[in-house]
């Protein structure tokens, strides 16, 4: 029996985290951001006859789709609802102390842009919404409706770097005073009517940071990733991988950050007047610098053109 049929989101720098992540036969790996599933299906052709795929999303309707998708695979495919930082917790689970390689895509699905009732698109009306999983507490509406506006300019100044954030949070302030925001659009267009025209503008919609910092703050992506990431190293065997593709200067600085300070050769306080670590570092990078997609890719699916690629092997450390 042959897998289902590809669905239409296109995974991001397939080949080159496939090749990075090094999958071998009878290896464990985990997709830590299931979404259509296209990583899941490559690492278990990779990993065949007989790898293991534990794949988690906290949206449901992701693991729904994967599901079919790899239906094919039988028991070599495992997938749960759960979110990537509650990975220590679902490891054991499914019997599962350590694996072998873990890969990350921190964006957003087409799936999830493209359906206009989940709300993370500001170019199609729909709930002004951005809950990846549907039983977070608050929404996007919650927020913009309910925050203070020196409290929402800072959000999205800080997780969109938007520069007008302050002139976008006093257009949110006034409008909402009228009617609270309730649909996408009204929120897009609020923005857009308030940034000036710029360069930038004729190539991303003036929204595009302001939606992006709703996103983060109601989903909490970088409290998950800062909590995943601190515990990712005791998920890996040695010589495990682990690859992350981030989409913003945020995730990236973020998982750039923690691979430098697991590859230092000495671990020690700086306080310390003697190495004890043995001078040995955690990790040996697999990228020095991030990797970017090609001219061809960014063309076949502009969803890549912010994407960035790092990838790090876990090492032997003496007790």
């Amino acid at each position: 029996m042959e897998p289902g049929p590809a669905l239409e989101h296109i995974p991001v720098m397939l080949e080159q985290a496939l090749e990075l992540l090094a999958c071998r036969r009878g290896g464990v790996y985990v997709d830590g951001t299931v979404g259509g599933g296209g990583y899941s299906e490559a690492i278990l052709r990779a990993s065949a006859p007989d790898g293991i795929l534990l794949g988690v999303d906290w949206d449901a309707e992701a693991i729904g789709r994967a599901a079919g998708r790899l239906s094919a695979y039988g028991r070599r495919a495992i997938l749960t609802k759960a979110g990537f930082a509650e990975l220590p917790e679902v490891l054991p689970r499914h019997g599962f102390a350590q694996v072998d390689g873990i890969v990350l895509d921190l964006g957003v699905s087409a799936f999830q842009i493209d359906d206009a009732a989940r709300g993370f698109s500001f170019t199609k009306d729909g709930p002004l919404d951005m809950r990846m999983d549907p039983g977070l507490p608050q929404t996007a509406a919650d927020m913009v409706n309910t925050l203070p506006e020196k409290d929402l300019a800072d959000l999205i100044f800080r997780l969109g770097e938007e520069r007008w954030s302050r002139r976008i949070a006093r257009a949110v302030v006034e409008r909402r005073r009228e009617r609270p925001f309730q649909r996408t659009l009204e929120l897009a267009d609020t923005v857009a009517a308030t940034v000036p025209a710029t360069r930038d503008s004729r190539r991303i919609h003036p929204a595009t940071r302001t939606f992006l910092a709703l996103r983060l703050a109601v989903n909490q992506e970088l409290e998950s990733l800062e909590r995943f990431l601190s515990g990712a190293l005791d998920l890996l065997k040695t010589g495990g991988r682990l690859c992350v593709v981030s989409f913003h200067s945020l995730e990236d600085r973020m998982v750039k950050g923690q691979f430098k300070e697991w590859a230092k050769s000495c671990r020690c306080p700086r306080e310390a007047v003697l190495c004890r670590c043995e001078g040995r570092p955690l990790v040996r990078l697999l990228t020095r610098k991030a990797v970017r997609p090609d001219e061809r890719e960014k063309e076949r699916n502009p969803r890549s053109r912010s994407a960035r690629l790092r990838a790090v092997e876990k090492q032997g450390v003496p007790a």
